[in-house]
Formats: C-alpha cells, sequence, structure tokens
C-alpha cells in the first residue's frame, strides 16, 4: 500500500512511500529515504498515487516510538491553517528532541565522578564547570565536550582520573510517579473554594478555560497544583508552562514538596539526553505533569488532561520568529481537541483573556487577598518635577531615603528598570554622532560590566572604542541614559556598604546561573537588588519590602496598542514582588506624569476600572480583541527590491477587500535594517468574524517572492517592530 508520510524538510506537502512488510499505521513515526539521505517522518495517511508506482521508494522502517495521536495531529494542523505556517515546519515543532530514530538499548553516560584532575587546565575547568552547573545531570560524550567547548579527548582523560565517571545507563526511563494523595498546604477559604471549582472542572474531561486572576502573592499556584492533583488522580497528564526559565528551580521545589517527586523538565536549559527521554516518556505516559517553557505544548502526550499557563500575559510566551504562534492561544486550541481543561493564571491578564471572560467565553476564579499574613504593598507616585536630581543621578532623594530605611531595617529594597546594559545611546560631543550597528538601524547599548558595545536586535557586538568612529574626537564620547548597569554604579556610590546583585538575562552564562542567583537573593544574600522585567515574573524574596520604579513613563512613550496595558501589567506585577512575607512593603513610582491615566490606575487598584476602559478604546477603534491584525514583514539585503514587491502587494489588495479587510503600507519598520535586511512592514486589519487567514493566502500567493526577499506572516501580532 502507498503511505503518505510527513517530513520535516522545507517540501510543502506529505510524499509517498510504498508501506514496509508488515505495514505502518497513521501517526507511526518512520524513517524514510529523501535523495540520498534518510529522514525522519510521519505517516499522515494513505497515499496519493497517480504517478508511475516503480519509483516509489519503500519506508525504511518503522521507530520504537509511540505513535502520535489522532488529537496532537489535528493541532498541527488547526494550528498550521491559523498561523498560515508550513506544516513540516509544525511537526518540527513537534520533534525538538535528538536522537528520536536511534534505537532502544543502553547509552554511556558521563557525570562528575568522585576524584578530581591531578593537574587542572583551562579546558578541563571548563568540563568540571558545565558538570557542576548542571547539578548532576548526565550527558552524552559529546554534548559535553560541545558545553564546555574541548575536544572529546579531553573529557576521556577526566574519565581516567575519576573526575568524571563514565557509566552505562538505561535509555528513556519513566519518571517517578508523583503522589497526589499528598496533602497540600492548607488553604484559605477563597483558595479553597477556587480550588474546589478547578478540580471539578478537570474530573468532568470536558474541555473549558478558567482565568484564575488573583493579586500578587495570593496563592494562585498553590490553588492550580490542587488542580494538578485531580488530572493526576484520573490518570491523564497535566502541562505547566512557565514564561521564564529561572521560574523553574523554586516551582519544581514547591511541586516536589506537593506530591514528593520531581516533574519532567523542558526548556532550553534542560540536556539533550534529558529532551529525548522526556519527548518519549510523554509519548508513552511516563510521566505524569511537565513543567516547561512555551515550546513544551508541542510534546506528544499521550492523555493530557490538564494546560497551565502562569502569568498568561507575559510576552514571552509569542514566538517571535521562525513559526509566529501564541503559546496562550495555541494552549487553548490543544485543549479543545483533546477534552482537557486550561488555567489561564495571572494577577494582570491581558485584555484579551479578560474580555474572553467577561463575555462568558472563559469561566473566572478571583482570589483577591494574599496567602497567608501577606498583605499588598502600599503604592505611592513620586513625582520627579518636584524632586531636586543631581547630574548623572537616577535616584531620587525620597527614593534613597527609603533604601536607606530598608538597609537599615535589615530588609530587601528591589530598583526597577526595563533597560539592559549600562546606557542605551553612546554620543560623541564633539559632532553628535551616535554609535550604531553595522548591520542594523539601532543603537549600540554600552554594556560596562563586558567592556563592550552590544547590538540588542543581531548580537552584534564591538569594543569599546577610544575615538569617535564619525569625526575621530578623542576623549569626547559619552553615556547617555540609565541602563541597571549604570544604576547599579550610582547604587554603589550613594551606598557603598550594601551587598548590591543585578539581574538582567545578559549577564549570566546560563539559566542554572540565574537560577543559583535568584536563590542566594531569596536566602538574604542581597540587600538591594537592580532588575529588569526579569524580576517582575513571579520570584518571591521572603525580606522585599520596598520596590522603587525608577523610571514608570518609560513604556508609556510611542504609538504602541497595548503600550497602557502592558505598562499597567508591568508595574503591577514588578510591585507585587514588595511585601509577600509578614513585612508589610512599599511600592514607590518615579514618574514625571503622576496625573496620566494610567499611571492613576496603577495607583489607585482600580483594576476593572482600567480594563473596562482600555476595552472601550480598542473596541472603538475596531482593535483587537474586537477586530483582527496581521502583520506582514518584507526582508530582503536589496531595499529597493522589498520595497517594490510591498507596493504591488498592496495594489493587489482585491482577495482581502472581498472580506472587507484594509492594508497599510507598504512602510520602512521601525528598526528598518536587521542583520544587513532592510525590512517594510505592512497591516491588514479586518472585522472579528471574518476568515482572515485563507484571504491572507490568496493575497500572498498572487506574487511569487525573488530568492533573496523574505515574506513572514504574523496572525495576532504582539509587537510592531
Amino acid at each position: 500500500m502507498l503511505v503518505a508520510v510527513l517530513t520535516t524538510e522545507p517540501l510543502g506537502r506529505a510524499l509517498d512511500y510504498r508501506a514496509p512488510p508488515g505495514g505502518c499505521f497513521v501517526g507511526a513515526f518512520v524513517e524514510v529515504p529523501l535523495g540520498p539521505r534518510r529522514v525522519m517522518g510521519v505517516v499522515w495517511g494513505p497515499g496519493e498515487g497517480g504517478f508511475d508506482p516503480a519509483k516509489i521508494r519503500p519506508v525504511g522502517r518503522v521507530l520504537d516510538a509511540a505513535p502520535m495521536g489522532d488529537a496532537m495531529r489535528a493541532f498541527l494542523m488547526r494550528a498550521a491553517d491559523y498561523t498560515l505556517t508550513p506544516m513540516p515546519a509544525m511537526l518540527r515543532l513537534a520533534t525538538r528532541a535528538p536522537g528520536l530514530a536511534d534505537p532502544p538499548g543502553p547509552r554511556r553516560v558521563y557525570r562528575r565522578g568522585r576524584g578530581e584532575p591531578d593537574r587542572m587546565t583551562d579546558a578541563r575547568a571548563r568540563v568540571m564547570d558545565v558538570l557542576d552547573e548542571y547539578g548532576g545531570a548526565a550527558f552524552n560524550l559529546g554534548e559535553l565536550a560541545a558545553l564546555a567547548g574541548v575536544s572529546t579527548s579531553v573529557v576521556k582523560g577526566l574519565v581516567k582520573q575519576g573526575a568524571v565517571a563514565e557509566e552505562d545507563a538505561p535509555r528513556d526511563l519513566p519518571y517517578p510517579r508523583l503522589d497526589p494523595g499528598l496533602p497540600g498546604k492548607a488553604l484559605a477559604e477563597d483558595q479553597a473554594a477556587a480550588a474546589e471549582r478547578l478540580r471539578a472542572a478537570v474530573a468532568s474531561a470536558r474541555y473549558g478555560t478558567t482565568l484564575l486572576k488573583g493579586v500578587t502573592g495570593s496563592g494562585k499556584t498553590e490553588v492550580y497544583l490542587e488542580a494538578v492533583a485531580e488530572c493526576l488522580r484520573q490518570g491523564r497528564q497535566a502541562l505547566v508552562l512557565l514564561p521564564e526559565i529561572a521560574l523553574t528551580a523554586e516551582f519544581l521545589s514547591r511541586v516536589e514538596d506537593r506530591f514528593g517527586a520531581r516533574p519532567g523538565e523542558w526548556h532550553s536549559g534542560v540536556t539533550q539526553t534529558e529532551r529525548r527521554r522526556l519527548w518519549r516518556m510523554a509519548g508513552e505516559g511516563g510521566v505524569g505533569l511537565v513543567v516547561g517553557a512555551r515550546s513544551a505544548l508541542f510534546l506528544p502526550f499521550r492523555d493530557l488532561g490538564l494546560i497551565v499557563v502562569d502569568e498568561e500575559h507575559d510576552t514571552s510566551y509569542k514566538q517571535e520568529d521562525g513559526a509566529l504562534y501564541n503559546a496562550r492561544d495555541m494552549a487553548v486550541l490543544r485543549a479543545s481537541l483533546c477534552d482537557a481543561q486550561v488555567v489561564l493564571a495571572s494577577a494582570t491578564p491581558c485584555l484579551e483573556t479578560w474580555v474572553n471572560a467577561e463575555a462568558g467565553k472563559y469561566a473566572r476564579i478571583d482570589l483577591t487577598s494574599r496567602f497567608g499574613t501577606a498583605e499588598l504593598p502600599e503604592m505611592r507616585a513620586i513625582d520627579m518635577r518636584a524632586e531636586k536630581l543631581e547630574t548623572n543621578r537616577w535616584i531620587s532623594p525620597t527614593l534613597a531615603a527609603a533604601v536607606r530605611a530598608r538597609i537599615e531595617g535589615g530588609e530587601q529594597a528591589l530598583l526597577f528598570l526595563n533597560r539592559r546594559g549600562y546606557a542605551p545611546v553612546t554620543i560623541c560631543r564633539a559632532c553628535g554622532h551616535q554609535i550604531g550597528c553595522d548591520h542594523c538601524d539601532a543603537r549600540m547599548v554600552e554594556h560596562r560590566f563586558l567592556k563592550r558595545l552590544v547590538c540588542h536586535q543581531c548580537g552584534e557586538t564591538k569594543p569599546m572604542p577610544e575615538t569617535c568612529p564619525s569625526c575621530g574626537a578623542a576623549g569626547r564620547l559619552a553615556p547617555v541614559g540609565p541602563g541597571v548597569e549604570r544604576l547599579a554604579e550610582e547604587v554603589a556610590e550613594r551606598f557603598p556598604d550594601a551587598r548590591v546583585a543585578v539581574l538582567s538575562s545578559d549577564l549570566f552564562a546560563s539559566a542554572r546561573a540565574l537560577k543559583e542567583k535568584i536563590a542566594e537573593i531569596a536566602g538574604g544574600g542581597a540587600d538591594i537588588i537592580i532588575g529588569t522585567q526579569l524580576v517582575a515574573k513571579g520570584h518571591n524574596f521572603p525580606l522585599l519590602t520596598l520596590v522603587g520604579v525608577i523610571d514608570a513613563d518609560l513604556g508609556l512613550q510611542g504609538s504602541d496598542l497595548r503600550a497602557a496595558e502592558r505598562t499597567f501589567q508591568l508595574m503591577r506585577q514588578v510591585s507585587g514582588r514588595a511585601g509577600r512575607s509578614e513585612r508589610p512593603g512599599v511600592a514607590l513610582l518615579q514618574t514625571c506624569q503622576p496625573e496620566h491615566p494610567v499611571i492613576r490606575a496603577i495607583l489607585s487598584g482600580e483594576e476593572e476600572a482600567f480594563w473596562r476602559a482600555e476595552a472601550a478604546e480598542r473596541q472603538a477603534a475596531g482593535m483587537p480583541p474586537f477586530g483582527r491584525l496581521a502583520g506582514i514583514v518584507l526582508s530582503s539585503p536589496d531595499v529597493q527590491g522589498v520595497f517594490d514587491f510591498g507596493n504591488e502587494l498592496a495594489r493587489r489588495d482585491a482577495p482581502l477587500r472581498r472580506i472587507g479587510a484594509q492594508v497599510f503600507g507598504p512602510a520602512p519598520a521601525p528598526i528598518a535594517r536587521v542583520r544587513g535586511r532592510h525590512r517594510v512592514r505592512l497591516l491588514v486589519k479586518a472585522a472579528k468574524g471574518v476568515a482572515l487567514q485563507p484571504a491572507l493566502a490568496d493575497w500572498v500567493g498572487q506574487l511569487r517572492p525573488p530568492a533573496n526577499l523574505r515574506v513572514s506572516i504574523d496572525i495576532d501580532p504582539q509587537s510592531f517592530w
């Protein structure tokens, strides 16, 4: 018989093959020949035929892996249709684990041994650092050598000395069973009621989505862990999505306390060996709970009964390159296809979720008080127009006095500035030149800790120049504006005896190093914490009683559709880090616009009034969630060619006009050149109920782009850079 096999190769469709001896079935993972290579694929259905049978090649073998279920295949097809992503790219998301075609059997792994090297070299030290950093995890030989940046002979030399242990281990063991019968934490009355509602929803074994809205520190995690427990009692699998890898260490500890064992873990900080194991165990039912980043949504769960999207408002759930999808929306889609429940947990939900709950499409549960004896922080504004700041100072006298009082009381203070590096702009005071990236239309950011300039668009770095690259003047380059590193410099001058910790994603070589630093701070290892939005994502610092926001107006500038919403969410989230234990907290927002409606809403705590006003504005403009948007980004090394293609596309808008959609553009993107490619944007706006994706496909399909021009379609764009 002929079978259609879908591979991850960019062919756009399934290919016909002859079934192997003994046959194969829909959903089976197979190895097939493709040209001179052998590639992995999935049997997608019967073959189409229609050509010379003698040219049809046979399936090489059926792999020893749990087959892809009907619900998973339906999810990939529906997700591909919604995001206008080719099916091979969607399948690639669902098979992102190494060695899936390897046969079962023992494998040779390497982990930290009991001995020490007789002589420590730089190469050996890098190997030992990797082993220590991953906390006893096992690696295969090639992976360990690659992570350490050494040859395999260095690792084998350490094996001979006993510093590295070489073992034969069985492949892909099931994960320890989590015990849902163990007692959880004692819940307050409203928390217990919320947990009971979620338990009943999971026990129904039907699809449903619930917004779990609770103030920061209200015990949302403990509540939805009770839903996880019910899911495990039903013999089904649960998935908890977290927006930040740094959150997983504390969360995994809480899961272990609650269920007596650690769950499966899926994110970029997990070893390749563990990724393969988790992928296979998800399909075989050998793992009950998975905690991971957005890509964990594409694991091949055998029987998924619950998906929790923690901090569901977080922008990191939107995949911004490759296959463009929003994990929150895809979680709802996947659950609807496998009769699972979705819990969207947040103190500050996104407007789309709030509107769906208001309309009755989602259920809603509110937690209005903090867990235990903790109370919500007091929130006040510092009017910077009335403060007297010295030159190159960013902390107002009022905030500095509050920080000093906290340090003297043995408490912690957090200074928040959502800007990485030392200074966002480096300018020449002789000619006014601003140092930009050679490959992007973006200014380079000074990172003084690294002693380099860094482009935050393409990652290009260069040493800090001694002279102006434009006029050659020496000693006239000056930083303009503050980043967290510059703020740390000011803090060191003002509070010389304080222990200072800077939390910014670019200051840590690995996710585990960041986790360790956060655990150290939570244990009292710092007096003043300086951080970017990284610190706003669910961390719990018991001694933290003061949050100072350096520039509360930063996110209100520009014309971003979601500027008000995001500023409101970020300020409320970061303020919620204060006073999460017995000691009361205070949040101070430095602002030049204390009368701004968003700032007033943040300080007053009248969240429902803010969401209603924001929803009314969006509805009047026909903007999401009351209308639909699609962003089209064209990019090419040829600036004239990309504009010509964009103009021709805009002229041929008949497929869009048929559904009443409008096309805006083409126009240069706000950052018009990235990695040497010129970028042009078009924006399509349509009414909420129209079939936008088929019209977009017909519209873009009218033209064949030149070989060097890329077309990217972003359904429901979250950013417009």
